[in-house]
């Protein structure tokens, strides 16, 4: 305690406070520090690197798996304990839901085949789609993505100016070329008109998609997509210095590829990358 505050108020006035000597103090600041401290010190160090080169957004358990994917050895209480020391925190996401208008549907709405079994256990069995709305100087884009529920991995994902069926089809579309699923994948999505419409359910027809519909107005149905677009907004939007919407575009593809997809640890996915999951399952 006095060596924290010695700053701040008089040494001999904290040691008649405390009951300490002040040469009993002044030999204990002369004392080599223990290897526990020295180890903590460098400890402090990776972690301090890994606070900032994750943009702030890992709390203790992503922070402990990170320094055991670089061969740090160390327990989970003692990473927590060290980051409360000091003040390393993630940033939490800021809850903010906007109103997108919608015109009107073309096609009838699918029912709730997925029905909260987020479950999975192949790739490309359960796919899920949304769209957010992403601020920049020039006015509003909209992002829409896809996910494959079993690995977390964005497998596709278009940005636009306009909030239409096109920006969906062009993200179903990026899924498709890259992917390949079998017949009868489920697709799952929010009832919006952008996923009723007639081109887009062509495509599906095309592939053998089997859509699925969230209940009206409950992001719980798609919640895993929920929890990656406040993860996205966390990491990357809000951070963005960026008013131009192509600089803006350019930052979420950097994100969703060499960030989210290759490097971020996932704690469904026990705290690997979705690109180190499906490598170390097999996944082409």
């Amino acid at each position: 305690m006095i060596e924290q505050r010695r700053g701040q108020h008089p040494v001999n006035l904290m040691c008649r406070a405390t009951g300490l000597s002040r040469s009993g103090y002044y030999a204990w600041r002369q004392r080599p520090a223990s290897p526990r401290t020295i180890a903590n010190r460098r400890l402090l160090v990776e972690i301090g690197a890994i606070h900032q080169e994750r943009s702030q957004t890992y709390g203790s358990p992503r922070m402990h798996f990170e320094l055991q994917g670089k061969g740090i050895q160390c327990s989970l209480n003692r990473v927590a304990r060290l980051m409360r020391q000091k003040g390393f925190k993630a940033i939490r996401p800021r809850r903010k839901r906007s109103s997108m208008n919608d015109p009107a549907r073309e096609c009838p709405i699918a029912p709730n085949r997925l029905n909260r079994d987020f479950a999975v256990g192949q790739p490309d069995r359960v796919w899920l789609g949304d769209i957010t709305e992403i601020e920049t100087g020039e006015g509003v884009s909209y992002l829409g993505v896809v996910m494959d529920l079993y690995s977390r991995m964005i497998v596709g994902w278009a940005m636009a100016e306009h909030k239409d069926k096109q920006l969906t089809y062009q993200a179903l579309d990026m899924a498709l070329g890259r992917r390949r699923p079998p017949a009868a994948l489920l697709h799952h999505t929010d009832q919006g008109s952008q996923y009723s419409a007639t081109i887009y359910h062509e495509l599906l027809r095309r592939h053998g998609i089997v859509p699925s519909m969230s209940r009206k107005g409950n992001p719980y149905d798609n919640a895993p997509m929920e929890s990656w677009i406040r993860t996205l907004k966390v990491e990357c939007v809000y951070r963005l210095d960026r008013t131009v919407r192509r600089e803006v575009k350019e930052a979420i593809a950097e994100y969703i590829e060499l960030n989210y997809n290759s490097r971020r640890r996932h704690s469904a996915l026990g705290y690997l990358s979705p690109a180190e999951f499906e490598r170390q399952n097999g996944v082409a």
